[in-house]
């Protein structure tokens, strides 16, 4: 398969196929619109749980690609194996891992130059965790993490680290996660939103304040 080169046209979203591990891989890319200042940084968004109904156009995925862009960043999402048009099986965030990183290579190989964060939510916070240590991420964006849900153990998150959690989290035992996060010897900045759900039904707006004050001032500095 003939691997697509970055797109160039700010302001548009590019709909591409990468060959993955297992098969095509469906990947969207956007670039900030024309009027703001971009930033050399490219963030990868992983989206929730493939078999239940998550994809790259879940509604936190694409509040949180949007939020990165308008803050002068470049962002990909992509559907893990299984998903959309994207080949394969679900495999339990083993396989979606290996996905993930071939996407990763794609995205330093066109845009070498620039700073690589990851963000995901639920299931896909669990699937760029887990790559972090290999990935190597400047930055990471953790929404919802599963904690007790999926095996977190061997995680080695950069120092540069957000995490954001709904207090009225149905899927994700809220206080689960707290423990978690203060279990790891590893830096973090923790934002607890009250009143709100897994999947930050008529909180989506909160979401975008509480993620632009929780990066911009990772903006125009390298870790």
């Amino acid at each position: 398969m003939h691997t697509p080169s970055f797109p160039v046209a700010p302001g548009e979203t590019a709909c591409i196929a990468l060959e993955g591990p297992v098969g095509p891989l469906e990947v969207l890319v956007d670039l900030p619109k024309a009027d703001v200042p971009v930033q050399p940084i490219v963030a990868i968004i992983c989206h929730p749980l493939s078999t239940e109904g998550g994809t790259l156009h879940n509604k936190v995925v694409t509040m949180t690609a949007t939020t990165l862009r308008e803050l002068g960043i470049a962002t990909v999402r992509f559907n893990f194996r299984s998903v959309g048009g994207s080949a394969g099986e679900f495999d339990h965030g083993v396989g979606e891992q290996e996905d993930l990183k071939a996407v990763t290579a794609w995205v330093r190989q066109q845009r070498p130059d620039d700073r690589l964060w990851l963000a995901g939510f639920s299931f896909g916070a669990f699937v760029s965790l887990k790559a972090a240590a290999e990935l190597q991420p400047e930055a990471l964006i953790s929404i919802a993490p599963p904690a007790g849900r999926w095996d977190f153990g061997g995680i080695t998150p950069p120092t540069r680290w957000l995490v954001i959690q709904g207090e009225q989290d149905e899927i994700v035992d809220p206080q689960a996660v707290y423990q978690w996060l203060d279990s790891l010897d590893a830096p973090h900045e923790l934002v607890r939103m009250p009143d709100t759900s897994h999947f930050f039904h008529r909180k989506l707006i909160d979401l975008r304040g509480a993620l632009t004050h929780g990066v911009k001032h990772w903006l125009g500095t390298a870790a």
